[in-house]
């Protein structure tokens, strides 16, 4: 079947030679075609353009479907690179708490955070889980999100994080959205291990990691590299132990502190480091010679009152920057990548240039996606949105409180309208 998208008021982000990202002053350039079509062949992109040059293709007619897009942008879809959006219940009380005036530290240190949500998950069935997990994929599509990528680490011990990562599995196998699977074991030091944090380390290392690889349910490994959480040698053993099984790195690093993350994730060529609150120019310097993804999520800093990642400082030091929801119970309930760019243009001081590219080909390179998503190039697949009648990208990232996607294309085919 064809699809063939017609009279696009704009056609944003558009490669003719695909890159694997956008770094530096490039963020702030977004190829785009004014009046356009696009041609979609079964899951793929097979042609784009301006409307004047739409009778040089041969559309043929035999399973065609024409759709009007006067007046509307038409975008490929967010790729989330960072979300935990499978986790149990909810953590409101934890909000309360914060608005009365506790740190997300402190909440931690009284047994709340994470180690709350490792306690609901481990009283949820896989199959419930899966449920709540579902509604808040039908939730992200809504919002126009293609991909993402779900973490585990609200398990804490081999039986639950395994739970979590066969139902990530399971929403790969019905979904219609790209999802891309980490294991997260170090998110927390459990309880059991509160004084030897070393020893929950070697559970990670000995029993966790070559189920999870056996299994093969995850494709990256993650740790959550802080100061009172991991530190960096940790985070190096747990890395080391991934690599030999072949998942690549992800790392947490300097939300609460210059914790080291950094470092140990360029060391390890990890495929994004993400938060990045604290950034020094020796941490700026190493990412700018290397391939690691600096990965930003406002969504954390807004709803913790917490310090903004220096997004200016990263783009003018010539660095690509992603940006991504974090998804999860405790520190950012949404995953509204719509609001990120919101969020990014007003606290981050990013162009709506600089967010879509920093939401699109780049969050899908850190999820190892961008061979084949987060641009308009041809070949690529067809993930798209469509939004409603807006005048301009600006628009999308101003009007802060509406959801402007009207319709989403997943795979080629028509998922929400």
């Amino acid at each position: 079947m064809k699809l063939l998208l017609e009279n696009i008021r704009e056609l944003v982000q558009i490669e003719d030679q695909p890159a694997r990202w956008v770094a530096g002053e490039k963020m702030k350039t977004l190829q785009t075609i004014p009046n356009a079509y696009l041609l979609i062949n079964n899951e793929n992109i097979e042609d784009f353009g301006p409307m004047n040059q739409i009778g040089r293709i041969d559309i043929g007619c035999h399973n065609l479907m024409e759709m009007d897009c006067s007046g509307r942008l038409v975008l490929p879809s967010w790729c989330d690179s960072h979300t935990h959006l499978v986790y149990a219940g909810s953590r409101e009380k934890e909000f309360t708490g914060r608005i009365r005036g506790l740190s997300y530290t402190e909440i931690a240190q009284a047994g709340g955070g994470i180690l709350n949500s490792a306690a609901l998950l481990h009283q949820t069935s896989e199959d419930e889980l899966l449920l709540q997990a579902r509604s808040r994929m039908k939730e992200i599509i809504r919002l126009g999100t293609g991909a993402v990528e779900i973490k585990s680490g609200y398990g804490l011990n081999p039986e639950d994080e395994l739970k979590m990562l066969r139902v990530i599995r399971r929403l790969k196998m019905d979904s219609p959205l790209c999802i891309r699977s980490t294991f997260l074991g170090a998110h927390a030091v459990p309880e059991r291990y509160k004084h030897h944090s070393s020893g929950y380390v070697d559970e990670i290392i000995n029993e966790m990691i070559p189920v999870v690889a056996g299994e093969e349910l995850a494709d990256f490994i993650d740790v959550f590299c802080e100061e009172g959480w991991f530190s960096p040698e940790d985070t190096d053993r747990l890395l080391m132990a991934g690599l030999k099984y072949g998942l690549r790195p992800k790392i947490h690093a300097h939300e609460m502190g210059f914790s080291g993350g950094v470092e140990v994730g360029v060391k390890y060529n990890a495929l994004s480091v993400d938060h990045l609150e604290y950034m020094g120019e020796e941490e700026i310097t190493l990412l700018r010679k290397s391939e690691t993804m600096a990965t930003l999520l406002p969504g954390a800093s807004f709803f913790l009152g917490m310090p903004y990642a220096p997004a200016r400082r990263l783009i003018d030091a010539g660095l690509p920057v992603a940006l991504a929801s974090d998804f999860n119970p405790g520190s950012s309930p949404s995953g509204n990548m719509n609001l990120v760019g919101s969020l990014a243009c007003l606290q981050l001081k990013m162009t709506p240039q600089e967010v879509v590219n920093a939401g699109t080909l780049n969050g899908a390179y850190a999820m190892g996606v961008s061979d084949c998503l987060g641009s308009i190039a041809k070949g690529k697949i067809a993930n798209l949105f469509i939004t409603h009648p807006i005048p301009n990208i600006d628009y999308l990232f101003y009007a802060y409180g509406s959801n402007l996607v009207e319709t989403v294309i997943l795979n080629g085919e028509v998922v929400q309208s």
